[in-house]
């Protein structure tokens, strides 16, 4: 519990500006490496409302800390550390009405994201049916983070990208990254044919409609596994080169979940992506970075916040030893000689 406090007290003297951070920054190609000067990797406690949280993803806005999470309404929590966290709400006070279109029973609005361009807030969110294709990615936007705040006032823009039964996707788990130019990006995917890309219109948040590619990014399907398990896509710069991380197998089962992280990088961002035995993620590659540990099953689905050079990994997993309920977690990356990350967790 001591190093717990310690890393507590150290953390909140690092919150020192009110602005918005963003998760990350757009990508610098030209720094130096990280590798000197990033902190030892940890693994955080979580404690306070962490149960049954599925598929976070995090920000910080001024001395705040948030998680957006798999939920009805997409809840959301607070902490001013990373370690102690409460519940703060939910993004909608009801579903957006275009939702019906897609599933007239909608309970669960799934795996949000959250990113910080064009001077607001930007939420992106997935709307579907278990298991099937349709499906669709929504976006909302607020000024601020802080239900406080007399700005604060999340305004839904409606569907961003649409799926259906015979499409090349499945629109679910958006995640937005922003390239070398500051411009917007969005990856997406689950199960069909993995992951892809394409570049979004910053002033709208929509997909951008000036001729620009689909980029298909990773896919299991033609690999040796022989699976279409897939999904969740999360991509981060450092050092020049990206780095796509995405689930595998399945999740939602509890203490059964098999699922796990794997991660693979490219020099570019729109692909190709490689692991480290330099297997294509388009045939199935992918470095496991994340299987299951201790008391905990079936981890994957992340986020990510960087914050002074220290990649700070959001994700669940479940408790085998409460049923299977699924939990937050929190860690940051190691980086080793080579530019590849590991995790504490995974050194036990």
């Amino acid at each position: 519990m001591k190093h717990i406090l310690l890393l507590s007290m150290l953390l909140m003297t690092l919150l020192a500006g009110c602005q918005p951070v963003q998760r990350f920054a757009a990508a610098d190609t030209a720094t130096p490496p990280l590798a000197a000067v990033t902190p030892e990797a940890v693994t955080l406690e979580p404690e306070g409302f962490i149960q049954r949280t599925h598929d976070p993803v995090i920000a910080r806005e001024g001395g705040a800390y948030y998680v957006f999470s798999t939920g009805a309404r997409i809840p959301f929590l607070c902490s001013p550390d990373m370690v102690t966290w409460e519940f703060c709400g939910r993004v909608f006070e009801q579903n957006p009405a275009w939702t019906r279109q897609v599933n007239p029973q909608l309970g669960d609005i799934w795996a949000p994201d959250i990113s910080f361009f064009n001077g607001r807030w930007h939420l992106y969110y997935a709307v579907s049916t278990f298991g099937t294709q349709d499906s669709a990615i929504g976006l909302a936007t607020n000024k601020t983070l802080d239900p406080a705040s007399p700005d604060y006032a999340w305004e839904d823009h409606g569907i961003v990208l649409r799926s259906q039964p015979g499409d090349r996707w499945n629109a679910i788990d958006p995640n937005l990254v922003l390239d070398e130019q500051g411009e917007p990006w969005l990856a997406w995917g689950s199960f069909w044919s993995g992951i892809w890309l394409h570049k979004i219109d910053p002033a709208t948040g929509m997909l951008a409609s000036d001729g620009a590619a689909f980029h298909h990014l990773a896919d299991r399907s033609a690999g040796p596994d022989n699976t279409p398990a897939i999904e969740a896509p999360f991509i981060v710069p450092r050092d020049g080169k990206w780095y796509l991380f995405v689930s595998f197998d399945q999740c939602c089962q509890g203490a059964g979940s098999t699922y796990n992280l794997r991660v693979g990088r490219s020099d570019a961002l729109t692909g190709p992506y490689v692991d480290r035995a330099g297997a294509p993620l388009l045939e199935g590659g992918g470095t496991l970075i994340l299987d299951a540990y201790d008391r905990w099953k079936g981890p994957g689905h992340n986020g990510m916040l960087i914050e002074d050079g220290v990649y700070w990994m959001v994700y669940h997993a479940y408790d085998e030893r409460q049923i299977g309920i699924p939990k937050l977690r929190i860690e940051s990356l190691a980086w080793d000689a080579d530019g590849w990350p590991s995790l504490p967790s995974q050194q036990q």
